[in-house]
């Protein structure tokens, strides 16, 4: 058996979240336009006589190292589908914000799968494993695939989108998380009474992404969450205040928060605009990274 397998597994940015009506089975049909950024957990997979986690990096004390953590579970499905017993240690090597809207459970647990399937030779199909990470969660699916992707029913339905260029990212972290299913629930506080539309994805988000046309893809850019993180986080409002005012072209919430995302010109305007994040005060860190970024992929054994 391999002494151990690390995957290395990209953060994800939603340039589009359109969000429908709640469903009965309480979630929403979305029109989820992902891009996978340069933003990277490493999860290692090592032999192991039970199921063990361990994480490290910033924030790794609030990463859950019990069954409820994604990897686990990931590592838990894989051997339960193949008549085997879990016994793995998954290191997770946390660089990925905690609880900030960009998806770091869910890429240790695409990163998990990847590595346990590799470490105990089960030979899952690229279909199988899609279908594990569906099972896992609503944005597991593109953290395995990356790069840049359509997702339609609660998001874990993936179309992949072509990229044309290129685009700069610099991302705005927040002292704290915010629940997703808090963020929901306020939309849907929000929404009520109101007649929501069935969500689509927008034309010209998918023609600036085709052609990499930065400055299209900055007036195109939306979160429907976004009116809902920041009535649960208004300090948010004067992140993206900053960050604009600093010369990025556009600002949003990723995903469900408190994570702010903006979309800048180049790599200098990337400095320039962290640089002046981190003086206003109004973040607890800022970084820097590209899109679109492969999805998990073995690095090491």
């Amino acid at each position: 058996m391999t002494e151990s397998i690390t995957v290395r597994v990209p953060a994800k940015v939603n340039v589009q979240l359109a969000v429908g009506a709640a469903r009965p089975d309480g979630f929403h049909d979305l029109a989820n336009v992902f891009l996978a950024v340069s933003l990277y957990d490493e999860v290692t997979a090592t032999p192991a006589d039970g199921l063990r986690i361990t994480c490290a990096g910033p924030d790794a004390d609030q990463v859950p190292l019990d069954a409820t953590n994604l990897a686990a579970r990931a590592a838990t499905a894989l051997a339960g589908r193949y008549g085997i017993s879990p016994d793995v240690h998954l290191h997770i090597a946390k660089d990925i914000p905690v609880a900030g809207g960009m998806a770091g459970g869910s890429a240790d647990g695409a990163g998990a799968l990847l590595a346990c399937d590799a470490l105990w030779g089960t030979g899952a199909s690229r279909e199988e494993l899609l279908d594990i990470c569906a099972e896992l969660g609503s944005d597991v699916p593109f953290s395995l695939v990356g790069g840049a992707a359509l997702g339609t029913g609660r998001g874990e339905r993936l179309t992949p989108l072509e990229v044309g260029g290129t685009f700069h990212w610099v991302f705005a972290v927040a002292d704290g998380g915010l629940s997703t299913p808090a963020v929901y629930g306020e939309f849907d506080r929000l929404a009520a009474g109101t007649d929501v539309p069935a969500p689509a994805a927008s034309p010209a988000l998918l023609e600036a992404l085709r052609t990499g046309d930065t400055a299209l893809l900055a007036g195109a850019l939306v979160n429907d969450l976004q009116p809902a993180a920041l009535s649960l986080r208004p300090s948010l409002a004067g992140t993206l205040a900053a960050g604009t005012a600093a010369g990025a072209l556009a600002g949003l919430v990723s995903g469900s928060g408190p994570t702010t995302a903006f979309l800048v010109k180049d790599e200098e305007a990337a400095r320039t605009v962290a640089d002046a994040l981190l003086a206003s005060g109004t973040c607890r860190t800022a970084r820097v990274a590209t899109s679109p970024a492969a999805g998990a992929t073995q690095i090491r054994t």
